[in-house]
């Protein structure tokens, strides 16, 4: 059992998490968050109501130049195969300069499933949104500007089979670690006890 999982599994503050996980190389990071079960992905999801509140520039940090794609790897408690639970959100800043970010799904289900645009934003303002985190990941949204070079073409939610994924959810943030968040899963307004966990790569 990892240490990560013993700190969960024993309660511990947030910030103890956090110290751990920033302990760590980008790549021991990922092999501790690989280990998480829903379960654990719950517990971080709870301890992380008492961290920080999650900003934008966690995503893309600022003095990023805008339409300059930051990825975040991912790993998801869906009941699927292992490899299909690893993932990565790719998040850039608009050309307009909105206090917003533009970004997609990038992973093995992305030829069939389809990319998942969505637009980012804080959830300042609504007092339900905000108990569950501070930036939404909202995929009632995608991007309606130009998106980094490389990036696929965008479509909407409600077009092929990621309906049945992305259409009409929504992904709500907490802050865990410098570098590592944690978010939770709404069809609508119903919590769908869904999690993932992301990890900002190091600049590319």
């Amino acid at each position: 059992m990892s240490e990560l999982i013993q700190l969960l599994r024993q309660n511990a503050p947030v910030a103890r998490l956090a110290e751990y996980l920033d302990g760590l190389t980008h790549d021991e990071r990922l092999r501790a968050l690989s280990t998480t079960t829903r379960a654990d992905q719950r517990s971080l999801y709870a301890a992380a109501s008492h961290s920080p509140p999650i900003t934008l520039d966690f995503f893309v940090p600022d003095g990023t130049s805008r339409r300059v794609a930051v990825h975040h790897q991912g790993r998801n408690s869906l009941p699927l195969p292992s490899p299909f639970r690893f993932f990565e959100k790719r998040f850039s800043r608009p050309e307009d300069g909105s206090a917003r970010l533009f970004g997609y799904n990038e992973g093995l289900t992305r030829s069939w499933i389809g990319p998942g645009f969505f637009v980012a934003v804080p959830t300042a303002g609504n007092l339900a949104w905000q108990e569950r985190g501070a930036v939404v990941i909202d995929y009632f949204q995608v991007p309606d500007g130009p998106v980094p070079d490389g990036w696929p073409q965008v479509v909407p939610n409600s077009k092929g089979l990621q309906v049945f994924v992305y259409n009409g959810t929504r992904d709500f943030m907490r802050r865990v670690s410098r570098d590592v968040s944690i978010g939770a899963a709404f069809k609508g307004e119903k919590a769908l006890d869904h999690y993932f966990t992301l990890c900002r790569a190091p600049s590319i």
